[in-house]
């Protein structure tokens, strides 16, 4: 492979090692990990249950109830899936949006 020696390729490798880099990598990657194991430890809960206590989910809500556990619970599995995800975004959009606006004007400067 070879390596460019442009302005480009240096701004960069400026930016790859700003330390303000490594540590906006770090953490964003710490936070996409955590809230990927939150909500495949949920899913796959509600899937062991699926398998395992079936009867749980159809359980009433209430004495002459129609609607059982399964259904909300199932409901707030996706629910908390979109609050994740607005987590997400949030922190992008702010924290992570602040940090890389930070070392792309290091790297120009």
């Amino acid at each position: 492979m070879t390596t460019h020696n442009t302005p480009h390729a240096q701004h960069f490798d400026r930016i790859r090692s700003n330390p303000k880099f490594r540590r906006l990598a770090r953490q964003r990657a710490r936070l996409a990990w955590s809230l990927s194991a939150v909500v495949l430890g949920v899913y796959y809960g509600y899937m062991l249950i699926v398998a395992f206590a079936p009867g749980w989910l159809r359980l009433p809500l209430a004495d002459g109830s129609q609607l059982t556990l399964g259904l909300p619970l199932g409901a707030g599995i996706i629910v908390l899936s979109w609050l994740l995800t607005g987590w997400y975004v949030r922190s992008a959009n702010t924290r992570f949006d602040a940090l890389s606006a930070e070392i792309v004007e290091e790297a120009q400067a």
